[in-house]
């Protein structure tokens, strides 16, 4: 609901102390299944949002990026880093804000801390992916990379996908331990793995997600066998990736907006009339997903605005049962809109 005009002065500010509170108020698994259905529910009136690739401003430590869109009646954007040197650093890869905004004003509605909302809504957004793209019946995920999104990315598929058993490697076993304890009780069959190959065994979905921002091989072509879904939501700027591309050229190989994949995704390394479908077709029925049970379905995620606004536009409706927000004053509010200066005079006095 739009806000009421005496409320306009205020913003509501979801703080990162409310977001886990949110969070754990909601349920973590409820709350994922919440984002992935307001995701699906926007790529379902894609064609209503306005879409760019994000502005990206890299660096040789990082990249900072902002990731705009609107449909027509709020406007959203994100700012988001992405700097893997800060781990060693004792700083998150990581960190994120966003905010909402009403079209007909431009003021806005709502502001967000967004890194822990990020790792969530990246989840859900694997797992609805692969909720219309994995084998049927798949049980068993492989996890390439055991850092800060690997609990988030596993609860997902195990609410949304039904997956139960997790095979866990990472070149940093610290990281696999982790994982092992943060996800104890939660009903997963956990198996650390000392290889690559090894966590791939058996697994009916394979999830890369690496942090190191270089062109690595982290699947190579003779490690995929026929059949399975590969969630690839590591290679996400450009001069990054974790597969090899005969992997790509053997996969139906299915994204979310191209002209960003195409800078950013595995498909970088790809010819630029490389085919790909886009997810929001397979959603709506435009385009078909797995067509067969040998086909090896590929998802060249790279995390995409419309995602953000969805997760944003969930917390949102979330704040008036919750109250979990603190009201910033944010907007200059004169009694005449004509006299700023005469408001900033007075406050003076």
């Amino acid at each position: 609901m739009p806000p009421k005009p005496s409320d306009l002065a205020f913003v509501p500010f979801v703080s990162v102390e409310n977001m886990m509170k949110l969070v754990h108020r909601i349920g973590i698994e409820p709350m994922l299944e919440g984002i992935a259905a307001y995701i699906e529910e926007d790529f379902r009136r894609w064609d209503l949002f306005d879409k760019t690739p994000r502005i990206a401003s890299h660096s040789r430590e990082g990249v900072i990026e902002l990731m705009p869109t609107s449909d027509g009646e709020v406007y959203g954007f994100k700012y988001v880093n992405g700097h893997p040197k800060n781990t060693a650093e004792g700083l998150q890869t990581v960190t994120a804000f966003g905010l909402l905004a009403t079209v007909d004003t431009g003021y806005p509605v709502l502001l967000s801390e967004m890194t822990v909302l990020t790792a969530l809504r990246t989840a859900a957004t694997s797992a609805m992916v692969a909720r219309h793209l994995a084998p049927k019946g798949a049980r068993t995920m492989a996890m390439i990379g055991n850092g800060a999104q690997s609990e988030f990315q596993a609860l997902a598929m195990r609410v949304i996908c039904g997956i139960d058993r997790l095979r866990l490697y990472d070149i940093d076993r610290a990281a696999t331990d982790k994982v092992m304890r943060n996800l104890a009780g939660y009903g997963f069959t956990l198996e650390p793995c000392a290889t690559p190959e090894e966590a791939i065994e058996g697994a009916q979905i394979i999830t890369t997600c690496t942090a190191d921002k270089q062109f690595a091989t982290i699947l190579t072509e003779n490690m995929i066998g026929t059949g399975v879904h590969i969630n690839a939501i590591g290679g996400d700027c450009p001069g990054k990736t974790e597969l090899h591309p005969g992997i790509l050229s053997r996969a139906d190989v299915f994204v979310e907006y191209p002209p960003q994949t195409r800078v950013e995704g595995e498909i970088q390394q790809m010819p630029a009339d490389f085919p790909v479908i886009e997810m929001w077709q397979v959603i709506t029925g435009a385009a078909p997903g797995r067509t067969g049970p040998d086909r090896i379905t590929l998802f060249d995620g790279v995390g995409f605005a419309i995602e953000d606004f969805s997760a944003l536009r969930y917390v949102r409706d979330q704040l008036d049962e919750t109250g979990l927000y603190q009201n910033l004053d944010m907007i200059a509010d004169p009694d005449d809109p004509r006299d700023l200066f005469g408001m900033v005079a007075r406050a003076g006095g």
